[in-house]
């Protein structure tokens, strides 16, 4: 290969010829290749191309690559797949709630379906980053504040992504992102810089990325974000020391999109051509979109700024990962017509999409037991901007959803309900503006009304990348809107449409019944109508803490404990709270109701000792003392008493989900190890340490009465 021709297979570029997004999800950057691209892949100078979408356009692009260049390296196919392709799922942080991993890879699995039969290759996703700053726009993402949540989802969605053999038409590869530290971002402001100790990046950030490489991801993204300093696309130490020596890494690592040329902003590069040779000694496989690979590592080499056996390693990597998608084989999988006919919108994935939207749901709050609703004989009254939507059903990211056919909120409820003519529909104000008359169009239809749906929260906009924001409050318009709402009298049910953890005030905060409904996608109507009218209870937990004022963020609930906790709410003085606002969350991490209530047995530990290398059981009888059938997410949480360095209140470390008939019990049992124990001590060693642990079986990271047991010493 020549020095170009090497280059070009550690270049990709946006996709110019194949219609693929709905929308702009990048800023306009990097070369125009438009008119050149023919003869670009004509001399190899290119590893493929991302976001664009078709089979038939794929293929044409396909047999310029292995026709007629030089070498007949076929090109490699790239987009944004993170919740779906043309049916959309929760967005991420939705499905998370679900805490059914399980459900988490039958959705990327039909994802994977439906992306490789439009001509993909390769999803950048799943995003895996910790989110524990609900300012920051891309919690919507990932899967929330927990590692150990986050490391479940993360290996199942790589899973689902990948399929049973790389080779498959319909298998994606998979690229968890973004290594490393980008949820850390100081103040949750987008691409911002990130402080944290090493103990923090090794035990909350990396681990979901460990668990995603075990689970045979064989590519992943660095991050725009800089750690101590240290911009990640120049972090050879993580990019190189860590993936790569350590963890024994041998897929390919691709930058954000131009976040090689910002190393120049970052202040560590002095041009271009000093960013691009940064990057690739740092062990950035793949530039996207900037083009600083091919502009500059012909040079770099030839002047031996840059070792050839770099670039070389490089390729290989790049030719590996393209052999193991089994495309020297045959460079036209997943690149036919007919299959894209076929396994487009189908029906399975639009029950799947109904499916994971139903269990996403969480059910915060249910005062007086006003949910469910009836179908028949209550006038309802759906009142908010998000009623009739169908503007922001598929959430962030989803550039290439088809949400012509979509389900709103009203199409849902009217097909459900018996006598339609019963439900009144008021948008009452746009997400973030009032309409003329709005309001007091609204506050009649509540005062008609037997009850209120009000439906709030934020445009999908208003979440995802480049969407920070410096408070998580409702916007002002709609919380207005609520108060008056609110002040009818009329028993408020108020749905949110988010794609974080909100601040709830007010009328909001103090409606009877509060549920969470995230972007659920193509069947969003259907799955809330689903539960709102008891068809089925809803099982959702929270992944991420709702705090009581936005001022506590970053919140989350594994925090330390300090010196000076607060352990008596009565006793505000001299302890570790905000002056008006205790340090406790409004909803907790794990917290969800159902339509009926369990009971917890007191847990039994095992005896009360776990021997050095012997397991411990813990066990609890759950007891459904309700009415209906439903289904409890049993959490196992741990405390370490008395360690070396502090230790968080709380750490998850089991999770089960159980479904029970009323009045029926199960013993819900879970196992502990040492490893479950272990922690980064001072020195960076990964080690546990004898002494007495607390654990809670609990429906929430809050609840529960902890049992103790020692671990042995050797």
């Amino acid at each position: 290969m020549t020095l170009a021709e090497k280059a070009g297979q550690l270049s990709i570029y946006s996709d110019p010829m194949r219609i693929g997004t709905r929308r702009q999800i990048n800023p306009d950057a990097g070369p125009k290749i438009d008119d050149g691209l023919a003869q670009r892949i004509r001399e190899g100078r290119l590893i493929g191309l991302f976001n664009g979408v078709g089979a038939a356009e794929g293929r044409a692009l396909q047999r310029l690559a292995v026709e007629e260049s030089r070498l007949k390296i076929p090109l490699l196919f790239g987009a944004d797949v993170l919740h779906g392709f043309a049916t959309v799922f929760p967005i991420p942080l939705g499905e998370a709630a679900s805490f059914d991993p399980g459900l988490a890879e039958r959705t990327a699995r039909a994802a994977a379906v439906e992306a490789s039969a439009n001509g993909i290759h390769w999803t950048f996703a799943p995003m895996i980053d910790i989110g524990r700053d609900q300012r920051w726009g891309r919690v919507a993402e990932g899967a929330g504040e927990d590692p150990y949540l986050g490391s479940l989802f993360a290996a199942a969605r790589v899973r689902g992504f990948q399929g049973k053999r790389l080779t498959d038409a319909d298998s994606l590869l998979a690229c968890p992102k973004h290594v490393v530290g980008y949820g850390g971002a100081i103040a949750g402001m987008e691409y911002n810089s990130v402080e944290m100790s090493e103990q923090t990046l090794h035990e909350v950030y990396l681990p979901p990325f460990k668990a995603a490489f075990d689970a045979g991801a064989l590519s992943t993204m660095s991050a725009f974000n800089d750690l101590n300093g240290v911009p990640m696309m120049a972090h050879r130490p993580l990019l190189t020391g860590l993936l790569r020596e350590q963890w024994k890494f041998r897929g390919i690592v691709v930058s954000d999109y131009t976040a090689d040329r910002e190393l120049v902003m970052h202040g560590v590069a002095r041009d271009d051509r000093d960013a691009a040779r940064l990057a690739i000694l740092a062990g950035v496989d793949i530039s996207m979109q900037s083009d600083l690979y091919n502009l500059h590592l012909p040079s770099l080499v030839e002047r031996g700024e840059v070792p050839m056996a770099v670039v070389d390693e490089a390729v290989r990597r790049v030719l590996r990962v393209k052999k193991l998608l089994g495309l020297f084989d045959n460079p036209y999988r997943s690149l036919d017509p007919v299959v894209e006919q076929r396994d487009t919108r189908t029906p399975a994935a639009r029950s799947l999409a109904r499916e994971s939207a139903r269990a996403s749901i969480v059910l915060l709050k249910n005062e007086g037991q006003v949910l469910p609703l009836r179908k028949a004989g209550q006038k309802i009254a759906l009142i908010g901007p998000f009623g009739a939507d169908a503007d922001n059903l598929a959430g962030p990211w989803s550039p290439f959803s088809d949400m012509k056919d979509a389900v709103s909120l009203e199409q849902g409820l009217r097909s459900v309900l018996r006598d339609s003519t019963l439900l009144k529909v008021v948008k009452g104000c746009d997400p973030e503006q009032p309409i003329g008359g709005g309001l007091d169009e609204a506050i009649a239809a509540a005062k008609a009304a037997d009850i209120v749906l009000l439906t709030l929260g934020e445009s999908q906009d208003m979440s995802g990348e480049a969407a920070s924001r410096a408070d998580i409050l409702l916007p002002a318009v709609q919380q207005a809107l609520a108060e008056a709402i609110v002040d009818v009298g009329k028993p408020v049910i108020v749905l949110l449409r988010n794609g974080r953890a909100l601040a709830l005030e007010g009328a909001v905060r103090d409606a009877s019944a509060i549920v969470v409904t995230w972007f659920l996608g193509t069947e969003t109507g259907n799955a809330i109508a689903d539960v709102l009218f008891g068809d089925h209870s809803p099982s959702g937990r929270l992944p991420v803490s709702f705090p009581q004022s936005s001022g506590q963020q970053p919140f989350f609930y594994g925090h330390r404990n300090t010196g000076r906790p607060q352990t008596n709410p009565k006793d505000p003085y001299w302890k570790a709270r905000y002056r008006y606002v205790t340090h406790e969350a409004l909803f907790p991490f794990g917290h969800g109701l159902t339509y009926s209530q369990f009971r917890y047995g007191e847990p039994e530990v095992g005896g009360g000792k776990m021997a050095w290398d012997g397991p411990i059981t813990i066990r609890t009888k759950l007891t459904n003392t309700g009415q209906r059938e439903a289904e409890e997410t049993v959490q196992l949480y741990i405390h370490d008493r008395v360690a070396s360095l502090t230790r968080p209140v709380r750490e998850l470390k089991g999770i089960q989900k159980v479904k029970l008939a009323p009045g029926a019990s199960r013993v819900v049992s879970f196992k502990l190890t040492r490893a479950d124990l272990c922690f980064y001590d001072a020195t960076m060693n990964f080690i546990a340490e004898p002494g007495e642990f607390e654990v809670w079986v609990a429906p929430s990271a809050t609840a529960g009465t902890p049992k103790v047991f020692v671990l042995a010493g050797l």
